[in-house]
């Protein structure tokens, strides 16, 4: 599970390698495909990517909110929110990603001295089991 951000370059850099565009075509192939995206939201249309999720945007109406400092009501303007729903295939593959790895919790005593607690990602039983480990 790494921290890693998926980006353009990221997206252009896959498109080139596994379909074998050139760097460029690549590039443009993926904004192309982001722009159609944003332009439809822009839209209003809804934009469903089959075994991924749907992207829509959704009115939110005039509510009244309050101040937490002060404790005055203020109105909240009407604005449009972007949702993200993922599809059912993208949430069990999430899913199954992350119980493959349990996290352990460990103990190890820091430079100051008491005990602190630290996680460690370790393989879980169904994975070592997998690769042949016990």
């Amino acid at each position: 599970m790494a921290n890693e951000t998926i980006t353009r370059a990221h997206l252009s850099n896959s498109v080139y390698q596994e379909v074998g565009l050139s760097r460029n075509e690549s590039t443009n192939l993926v904004e192309s495909v982001l722009d159609e995206i944003a332009a439809a939201l822009a839209r209003g249309e809804m934009v469903k990517i089959s075994s991924f999720g749907s992207f829509a945007v959704r009115k939110k109406q005039e509510r009244v909110g309050r101040n937490p400092k002060t404790g005055e009501e203020v109105p909240i303007a009407s604005r449009q929110v972007l949702v993200f729903r993922p599809s059912h295939v993208l949430k069990d593959r999430v899913n199954n990603y992350l119980t493959k790895f349990r996290v352990k919790l460990t103990k190890k005593r820091g430079a100051s001295g008491p005990l602190q607690k630290s996680a460690r990602i370790v393989p879980s039983a169904h994975t070592r089991n997998q690769r042949g480990l016990s």
